[in-house]
């Protein structure tokens, strides 16, 4: 075998694709996170890249490939050739490294949380309406450091959505994504009373929309046997309407989430709300 880095254009790349003869089924929604990274600029050299069997067949790498030539940029990249037919079958079978590998190596506490929040502030930002699970919805490694960069308070969003998660079992996705927004939406408000209240449930009376998410939430938690992908977005959803009526100072005695509902935008109702001293 011999392996050199090489100047992938698109144009050699859709000439090298013919030679894709014996490959798994190409992802779409996989191509498409690559070709994003590429045109982000993201792309980085590292050992992975393109390999062709001792018969010239492309073996490894079809996707990169495939991205390249969507997106229209060259990339660097490590080529090997000479790769023996045998080895076709224990390719690709390590673990990919993820999120929470990449911050735990950057240092970052609450990593495995972390990675998830993140995930879900870009989704939030970005695609607020859409699915937050499959292939459409991964964030790139290089992403999500970015995304931290970007947002350094969600560090603190994930200390305050841990005890939230412990107390009524709301992802500390949704909990992190959502003391996010609102702080940082209104950064004139005393968030503590919201937060303590959602922790202990302590002199919550009915109709206090904090008890209200924390009832709904503890319920849904106790009729599913399995946990979704996606339900951080419809935690998120509760706990935006929920706070909106906080801050507003409305009852709030009953939460659902109707057919196609939309994210809610974050309230800027300046009235001193209701609940504000945990009354």
């Amino acid at each position: 075998m011999q392996s050199n880095v090489e100047v992938i254009t698109p144009e050699l790349a859709r000439e090298w694709l013919l030679c894709n003869t014996r490959n798994r089924p190409l992802s779409k929604a996989f191509v498409q996170q690559l070709t994003q990274q590429i045109e982000r600029g993201e792309w980085q050299l590292t050992h992975q890249g393109i390999a062709f069997d001792d018969h010239g067949a492309l073996i490894d790498g079809q996707h990169r490939l495939e991205a390249v030539a969507k997106a229209g940029i060259p990339v660097q990249c490590v080529v090997t050739r000479g790769v023996a037919q045998s080895a076709f079958t224990v390719m690709d079978t390590g673990r990919k490294r993820s999120g929470r590998d990449a911050l735990a190596l950057a240092g970052e506490e609450h990593s495995t949380h972390l990675a998830a929040a993140l995930r879900g502030l870009h989704l939030y930002l970005t695609a607020p309406d859409s699915a937050w699970s499959g292939q459409s919805a991964a964030v790139s490694n290089d992403l999500l450091l970015t995304v931290l960069d970007q947002h350094p308070c969600m560090r603190d969003a994930v200390r305050a959505a841990i005890p939230m998660n412990k107390a009524f079992r709301i992802t500390v996705t949704a909990a992190a994504v959502g003391w996010y927004a609102t702080t940082d939406a209104r950064p004139e408000l005393d968030q503590l009373p919201w937060h303590e209240a959602l922790v202990t449930g302590a002199g919550l009376r009915i109709g206090d929309p904090r008890l209200t998410l924390r009832n709904t939430l503890l319920n849904l938690a106790a009729g599913k046997a399995h946990r979704r992908r996606d339900d951080s977005r419809e935690h998120l959803l509760y706990y935006l309407k929920s706070w909106n009526a906080w801050v507003e100072g409305r009852d709030m005695k009953l939460l659902r989430r109707s057919p196609g509902e939309t994210m809610p935008r974050i309230s800027r109702h300046t009235a001193r709300p209701r609940f504000a001293e945990g009354a």
